[in-house]
Order: structure tokens, then C-alpha cells, then sequence
């Protein structure tokens, strides 16, 4: 009977802490917003990780640039990552935009323009 909360998941839950402070603390590169955590995937021997996140206030070339952004600057992400976990390896991380926010505020304004009643001219 497997475990219902695993290592990677209980390391996962701690890295998406880790990384949301060092993202708000840590990091003072310009190009980098205003950025969310919403969740890190990692792979079963963690050597892995897949940070999805969300990026406020920005357009689609902004989202670009912030990924793209903390991809470069994962190693000095993953330094300081090290310093805070005690783990003897600390896994690869891969920044992904989470376009999942995005699809629920369009469904949801789908959703308040079917409720608003139709207007006969």
C-alpha cells in the first residue's frame, strides 16, 4: 500500500516555501516580477523539479521574459535553496509559466457574462 503522502511530495511542499521566500527576498533582478509559486512537481528521485508559476500584472511577453529570467538565474536560485534544505542533493529546477490562473479568469468572466441577462434592442 503506497504511502499517501511521499518523500517528493513532503520535499516538494517544502522547496514551493522555500522558493516563495527567496523569490520575495532573495532576488533582485528587475527583470523578474511580481511572481507566484503555485507548485513544484518533482520527479521521483528528485533530481527534478518543475516550478509552475504565475506572474501578476504582466502580459504574455512579460510572462516570457520572467520565466526566461529565472531560468538563467537558477543556479543562484538553487545556491540559496541549498542553504535551506537539508537534503545532499538539491534538484535541477525548470521555471514553467502556470497558465492555469489565466484559463480560470476567462471561464470565469464566460461565466458572469452568461449570468448578466440579454438585451433586446
Amino acid at each position: 500500500m503506497p504511502k499517501e503522502f511521499g518523500r517528493s511530495q513532503r520535499v516538494a511542499s517544502q522547496m514551493q516555501k522555500e522558493l516563495a521566500s527567496i523569490l520575495q527576498r532573495e532576488v533582485h533582478d528587475p527583470r523578474v516580477g511580481f511572481v507566484t509559486v503555485n507548485e513544484v512537481v518533482l520527479s521521483k528521485d528528485l533530481a527534478v523539479a518543475k516550478i509552475y508559476i504565475t506572474v501578476l500584472n504582466a502580459d504574455e511577453a512579460g510572462k516570457k521574459t520572467n520565466v526566461t529570467a529565472l531560468n538563467e538565474i537558477a543556479p543562484f536560485i538553487r545556491h540559496e535553496l541549498a542553504k535551506r534544505m537539508r537534503l545532499r542533493h538539491i534538484s535541477e529546477l525548470h521555471f514553467i509559466y502556470d497558465h492555469s490562473f489565466d484559463t480560470g479568469m476567462r471561464v470565469s468572466e464566460l461565466l458572469h457574462d452568461l449570468d448578466q441577462p440579454q438585451q433586446d434592442d
